[in-house]
């Protein structure tokens, strides 16, 4: 079995470390999934093992015939080659042979009568099958289909980034390699083909390391998780599943009591802050409890200031309708006749394959882009942050800090408080020491990652987002997806992340061949749905549970009846509470009595809790 081993591996770029005496050892057939925040040396680490950056200090052993295929974020082609001639440009016998055979038949086309080129066609054929190269070329065809690239004799140059992309993909794959190492290979994939490049990894026997920030593209792919932090590699053996389990578990034994206390201060944080029925039944145990628990929760101010959710301006009904919207390029139809009407509290993904015309609906949407017919109508009070796939120009000579606050030095809370610059950054990932380096300075993911906290800091209320999720790395998407789940505004998002869309989006318009379909349905199942084979029905999805329960829910008989006992329950719970903590402070050195009211002042504790969290469920559906 091939062993890649990488020891004392250090890099430093300018005055910042990015990693230091690291090290790992990866066989063939492990995948691992390299994550981290932007900026902590992800695509340095694979460029330098790729070979195409040097580190500062490495001991790297393989065998001796060990081959390499690396697969760069942004990859460069001869623009004169055609699609097929780039993804056989890879230097390995058998990709050459490939070649060979290709240009083999361009001559017979030009020449069919040519007895030279028929023997040297012959011969080649002969050759691909002793070697098995035929089933190199037809891998090579099958990638660029699934990846969505159909014109094999097309001219490279002719292509966009994100097909390009596609592209090096496909010849990544072909390759002969006993390590592969892809740095965002999802990026520029919609949903079906990056389902399939999963099960093309899966079935692959070389050692992998990858980038994404594909959060199911992870979990399926990967055998390891290599987490960069701290200018350490930590290495974890198991799915993207696994790590989030174990890194759960450590977690919540190192924080047990912490957590309880900040669970046991939220709640009652609620409570002490309702209004009169709740101050009726305050007693004076209680909230010595509570002031106790303030003292006892220190780091709650930042976290729970944002958590609360973040102030907006009001919505009217109707905040954007679009009417018979009609817009064409040439005889291309990307809209046809579509209508809508965006309420407040609307959640909607926009997806579609790549073309379909989703960034057009969304410049529409946004008002930078007139229809060629129809009405565009926009709410008197909606003020609109439209996030495009493309970074505006950014002064690479301003500091991070005075990037944030040309916008806005604070904002404010739904609660009334103020959140400053400062905290959102760090809130937004980037460390207080951080927050003096220059935004030239920064990678393109912590560009991406500090121009969508610069909208934010705007305090919109309705968010326009085009492929938020490339290029920004999985702690930042979990920060923008908390983030999204207290906006109080609209948020419309184009984007292929399944994950993403699964947790974001309440409803989805797909877009194709100019109509926009709307499904009630969580992404991953719209996807299944349409992976169906042609001649299968499409069924109803049924709507998830997640949007369901956002509704409006109407109460119970049973629901009021034990809204109006529940305060009263407080109260004897918080009166037995007491009589307990008094009767302990009298026992004195009496163990085993110590003991046994111990286990019940316990059990009332807990159930104390759940009464508060019943009360709290409670008074949100009276107030709905």
């Amino acid at each position: 079995m091939n062993q890649l081993s990488i020891s004392a591996l250090t890099k430093t770029v300018g005055a910042k470390t990015l990693f230091s005496g690291i090290g790992f050892t990866l066989s063939s057939g492990e995948r691992a999934g390299l994550i981290g925040v932007n900026g902590t040396g992800k695509s340095t680490l694979l460029a330098i093992l790729a070979g195409s950056a040097d580190a500062d200090a490495m001991v790297m052993d393989h065998p001796k015939q060990y081959r390499i295929t690396y697969l760069p974020q942004e990859p460069e082609f001869d623009g004169s080659k055609s699609v097929l001639e780039s993804v056989f440009s890879g230097d390995s016998p058998i990709l050459a042979l490939n070649r060979a055979y290709e240009k083999a038949l361009e001559k017979l086309a030009a020449d069919p009568e040519s007895g030279r080129v028929q023997a040297e066609l012959l011969r080649l054929q002969d050759e691909m099958e002793a070697k098995q190269a035929w089933d190199v070329n037809a891998v090579a065809k099958t990638a660029l289909t699934k990846l969505g690239i159909s014109q094999f004799d097309r001219p490279i140059g002719e292509l966009s980034g994100g097909q390009k992309k596609r592209v090096a993909l496909a010849k990544a794959l072909v390759e002969p390699a006993d390590l592969l190492l892809l740095d965002e290979p999802t990026n520029h994939l919609d949903a079906a083909s990056a389902e399939w490049l999963q099960d093309a990894l899966t079935r692959m026997g070389a050692a992998m390391i990858f980038v994404t920030h594909d959060r199911y593209f992870l979990d399926a792919v990967s055998t390891h998780i290599f987490e960069l932090a701290d200018k350490t590699l930590y290495t974890h053996r198991g799915n993207y599943g696994d790590y989030l389990e174990a890194k759960a578990v450590r977690e919540e034994a190192a924080n047990a009591t912490k957590k309880k206390q900040e669970n046991r201060y939220r709640a009652e944080l609620k409570w002490v802050r309702r209004g009169a029925k709740a101050r009726s039944t305050k007693q004076k145990a209680r909230l010595q409890r509570f002031e106790g628990l303030e003292e006892q929760v220190k780091e709650k101010t930042d976290t729970a200031s944002l958590e609360m959710g973040l102030a907006g301006s009001r919505l009217g009904k109707k905040v954007i309708e679009g009417e018979n919207l009609h817009v064409a390029y040439g005889d291309r139809v990307v809209l046809s006749d579509f209508s809508f009407l965006l309420q407040a509290g609307d959640r909607v993904g926009i997806v579609g394959a790549n073309g379909a015309g989703k960034s057009t609906l969304m410049k529409i949407m946004a008002g930078e882009l007139e229809p060629d017919s129809g009405r565009l109508e926009t709410g008197s009070t909606v003020k609109i942050a439209h996030f495009t796939q493309h970074l505006p120009e950014m002064d690479g000579n301003v500091r991070v800090i005075d990037y944030i606050r040309e916008v806005s030095n604070d904002i404010e809370t739904a609660d009334g408080q103020r959140v400053s610059a400062a905290q959102m950054l760090e809130r937004f990932l980037f460390a207080p020491n951080a927050h003096g380096t220059l935004v030239g300075k920064l990678s393109g993911g912590e560009r991406k990652r500090l121009h969508l906290l610069r909208l934010l800091m705007g305090q919109p209320n309705v968010l326009l987002l085009d492929e938020p999720t490339n290029d920004l790395d999985i702690q930042t998407l979990a920060v923008l997806e908390e983030f999204l789940e207290q906006f109080p505004g609209v948020v419309a998002a184009i984007s292929h992340d399944r994950f993403f869309l699964d947790r974001v989006a309440r409803k989805l318009w797909s877009v194709s061949e100019g109509t926009v379909e709307e499904v009630f349905a969580l992404y991953s199942d719209f996807i299944q749905r349409e992976a169906a084979p042609p001649d299968v029905p499409k069924k109803p999805i049924a709507e998830p549970a997640e949007v369901k329960s956002k509704k409006k829910k109407k109460v119970s008989f049973s629901e009021q009846k034990e809204w109006e006992a529940i305060h009263e329950r407080i109260a004897e719970t918080e009166n037995e509470i007491e009589r307990a903590e008094n009767e302990m402070a009298s026992l004195g050195s009496d163990f085993e009595a110590l003991q046994s009211l111990q286990e019940k002042l316990d059990q009332l504790n807990s159930e104390y809790e759940e009464l508060i969290a019943r009360w709290d469920y409670l008074a949100d559906l009276m107030e709905t």
